[in-house]
């Protein structure tokens, strides 16, 4: 999904008049996406993100959460031509806003607002044997 036509919504566009300002980076990473859901249940799921700003990260998510959970993201960052190393990036925040989607199933477009800390972590190439 692209992220500009997100913003041209207008059910969204309040939600992101503070990132309208700062540079989004529309990318396809998977992530790993922990919390509470709706109903109080610890969840686990693999999701990718649709796009990432300093600020927020935008993803859909199978289970329902609601808005001011705290949700654990995990991004592996695949080594590149710049990269020497993989890359594990661990960040959290609170869900910023969360909308059903008509067209899909079951999931939900979540935006999350990031915190100010994270971890980043050099995953080491494996030695082969």
């Amino acid at each position: 999904m692209n992220a500009k036509k997100l913003l041209n919504e207008s059910s969204y566009q309040s939600a992101f008049k503070e990132v309208e300002r700062e540079r989004i980076f529309e990318l396809s990473l998977p992530a790993l996406i922990t919390g509470i859901n709706a109903v109080g249940e610890e969840f686990q799921e693999y999701s990718e993100l649709i796009s990432l700003s300093s600020q927020e990260a935008i993803f859909k998510l199978d289970s329902k959460v609601i808005i001011g959970s705290k949700l654990n993201l995990s991004l592996d960052i695949p080594k590149t031509l710049f990269l020497e190393n993989q890359l594990k990036v661990e960040i959290s925040g609170n869900v910023r806003f969360a909308k059903a989607e008509q067209n899909d199933s079951k999931q939900q477009l979540i935006i999350l607002r990031l915190n100010n800390i994270y971890k980043i972590r050099s995953v080491p190439l494996s030695r082969k044997s």
